[in-house]
């Protein structure tokens, strides 16, 4: 049996957003049961059949405005998939969320990339290796055609090299800040001369006269020749499990506390395993800011709401949305969701949501209303000051929508 503050905890942490039912299910259970039950990948998803990429021809300018029209088109048909994906509960809410934490750490977006397949074909890596050691993960990541675009890794040739790519691939997703050298940047972008993307087939080839085939050394490793060898060269550097550790912990634990010591494994799995059964893990509730898909999504579980064109825009209105990134380093964290404006839109979204669910707050009614409210969105209690106004609401619809938005719901 698992206490339930812990089991809600824990499955905060882990999905996008508990029901009441599954809390209760991981009461029934202990720990390692919910997290033997969760933590098992579920078979990799078909995506949906999204059509040619509309850029994969040369076009007229004319052609090129209709095309960017259907790339926004397909784009609304993924992110409302991927919607649909993150709001199913179980192991595959967990999974749906370790991917989007993938999204957010190796951060592209469509707007540059200009085509929604190889934004879910990038996706779709991240289910495959996101899971498992790191080593597959970065190995295909450098193969990947969306990232390849992004970071302008068709522009890097032997004749001119482009550094984008390398830079970004050791700052912000392998080692981190300080953990690499210049020469290092020099060395990798070498490395990775002469990858093309081939929008008709969705797949990047290397090129070979456009590639620097000659051996570089890299972070003190000489004979370096190939993608797949950086990639090795990368994961096996004693920055990278420190790094990989704090950046789950940022999503999974908290923005405010450091990292627990690493599990001394590349398996992602395992790592997550780990952190969450940490004694700093406990000490973490309250004090993760929801990011506005995780705030939205757990709201449409709660509430029993599936994803159409609405939802959508209720999700740009929060503003974050799904392959849109702000830059290469992501989306904010923490307080940054936690601003005067944030609040507004939290609380115009959870009306918003009640309207589309007005059955949700039929037993928010007599006596025990707050309790019943607390119990149906996963809330542990509310404090005082959060109490007495809920107290004042008597229409069942609006007090369901003012929970939506008060600190115990934003702040998990």
């Amino acid at each position: 049996m698992t206490d339930r503050q812990a089991a809600s905890h824990l499955l905060r942490r882990l999905t996008f957003g508990p029901t009441a039912a599954e809390v209760d299910a991981a009461t029934r259970e202990t720990t390692d049961a919910t997290l033997d039950r969760l933590l098992e990948p579920p078979a990799l998803p078909a995506t949906p059949e999204l059509g040619t990429d509309p850029f994969a021809a040369d076009l007229t300018r004319e052609q090129r405005m209709a095309a960017r029209q259907d790339v926004r088109k397909q784009t609304t048909e993924a992110t409302l998939w991927w919607l649909g994906r993150m709001a199913a509960g179980g192991a595959t809410s967990v999974a749906e969320k370790l991917t989007f934490f993938w999204h957010g750490h190796w951060a592209t977006s469509v707007q540059k990339v200009r085509s929604a397949r190889l934004m879910v074909a990038q996706q779709q890596t991240f289910r495959r290796y996101g899971a498992g050691d790191t080593s597959p993960l970065v190995r295909a990541m450098l193969r990947d055609p969306a990232l390849i675009l992004w970071l302008d890794g068709q522009k890097n040739t032997r004749k001119a090299p482009n550094e984008n790519l390398a830079r970004e691939l050791m700052e912000l997703f392998t080692l981190g800040v300080g953990n690499y050298t210049e020469d290092d940047v020099k060395a990798g972008a070498k490395l990775l001369t002469g990858w093309k993307v081939d929008r008709a087939t969705g797949r990047a080839t290397l090129a070979g006269p456009r590639h620097d085939a000659t051996p570089a050394t890299l972070l003190g490793t000489n004979g370096v020749t190939d993608v797949d060898a950086y990639a090795d060269v990368l994961v096996r550097n004693p920055a990278h499990l420190p790094f990989i550790t704090a950046r789950l912990w940022l999503r999974y634990g908290s923005t405010d506390q450091p990292a627990p010591k690493p599990a001394g494994t590349r398996d992602v799995t395992a790592m997550l395993r780990a952190l969450v059964g940490s004694a700093e893990f406990a000490g973490t509730r309250g004090r993760l800011v929801k990011q506005p898909v995780e705030w939205l999504v757990g709201a449409m579980r709660q509430l029993g709401i599936k994803p159409d064109a609405k939802v959508g825009g209720i999700l740009r209105a929060l503003g974050q949305v799904p392959f849109r990134p702000p830059s290469v380093g992501g989306w904010p964290a923490g307080n940054a969701w936690l601003t005067t404006s944030s609040a507004q839109a939290r609380l115009k979204a959870g009306q918003q949501l009640v309207a589309l669910a007005p059955a949700a707050a039929e037993g928010l009614t007599g006596g025990e209303r707050l309790d019943a409210l607390a119990h149906l969105l996963v809330v542990d209690v509310w404090t005082d000051r959060t109490r007495a106004a809920l107290t004042q609401v008597k229409d069942p619809r609006k007090l369901l929508a003012l929970a939506l938005a008060t600190p115990e719901y934003t702040v998990h």
